[in-house]
């Protein structure tokens, strides 16, 4: 299944849509207790069946009438792979890790698809980083690599945007990773069942225009969906919809030579193959 959290015109409050092709069907619509984001459907038994049931003989609307907002509005945490594949490890000057590097993202970071992504007033070095995102669906401690994947609600595209001077000024990344306006996530969420087991062998890309950025693939992550789940629940409680982020491939702008920024007026589209594209203006906030 493939869900859409947004609104439309004569909407004042997000709704949950499922997608097929251009076509959406407005779940919230038809049943209430869905709610306004993903988290009314995460836990949920009997998911298919229940969606089944509202989808039978539903009206539809385009998906390009849609507004995207965010998947989950309040996720408890945002966890995320600073460093997961090797030549993008090799391209920022890092030994390859034997333990993932991992950080936080707060909220105010995050926007949806879609929305500006704003290259802050005290830095131009605003980079790109498409990565595959988990929206975790089963809360667990000690979860094991083997058990791991049945923890997930859905995957979509994220872009780590990071500011590249103030991640650098200490050996904490916080700062560089938090600037406002900076992660655009979505707008398309993908069950489980219609990827590949842990969203390997998929091609995952970064542009600007015809300008291509980024292009790997998702089975060169160091570290897999699965391990990745074991890994932090080893030391903090994943709860149902939580987020994880899983790392960027290498051609990030920092790494070019000339650097690479992203400059306002551009728009930046972040792709992951079976999921799909994750676009955002980049706007200077000193024009807001």
């Amino acid at each position: 299944m493939r869900f859409l959290v947004g609104t439309t015109s004569d909407q004042a409050q997000a709704n949950v849509f499922l997608v097929n092709d251009d076509k959406a069907i407005n779940i919230t619509a038809l049943d209430g207790s869905v709610g306004h984001d993903l988290t009314g459907l995460i836990g949920r038994e009997d998911l298919q069946g229940f969606i089944a049931g509202l989808a039978d003989g539903a009206p539809t609307i385009t998906v390009s009438s849609i507004t995207p907002s965010l998947p989950v509005e309040a996720p408890g945490k945002i966890v995320c792979l600073g460093l997961n594949y090797i030549d993008h490890i090799k391209e920022g000057g890092y030994e390859v890790p034997t333990y993932p590097a991992l950080f936080m993202r707060c909220q105010d970071s995050m926007i949806p698809a879609g929305a500006p992504m704003i290259r802050p007033t005290c830095s131009e070095q605003l980079d790109y980083e498409v990565e595959l995102m988990v929206i975790v669906g089963k809360t667990g401690k000690h979860i094991t690599e083997e058990d791991a994947l049945s923890h997930v609600f859905a995957y979509t595209v994220f872009n780590d945007g990071s500011v590249r001077n103030y991640q650098r000024k200490t050996h904490q990344w916080t700062p560089g990773k938090n600037f406002d306006g900076t992660g655009p996530v979505g707008p398309i969420c993908v069950t489980p069942d219609e990827l590949p087991d842990g969203a390997v062998g998929l091609k995952i890309e970064s542009r600007v225009g015809d300008e291509i950025l980024q292009s790997a693939n998702t089975s060169d992550m160091l570290w897999s969906v699965a391990r990745t789940i074991a890994t932090i629940s080893e030391y903090s409680t994943l709860r149902a919809g939580d987020m994880i982020a899983m790392g960027t491939p290498p051609g990030v702008g920092h790494a070019k030579t000339p650097q690479r920024w992203l400059r306002p007026g551009e728009t930046i589209e972040v792709e992951i193959e079976g999921i799909g594209i994750c676009a955002n203006p980049i706007v200077a906030e000193e024009s807001l």
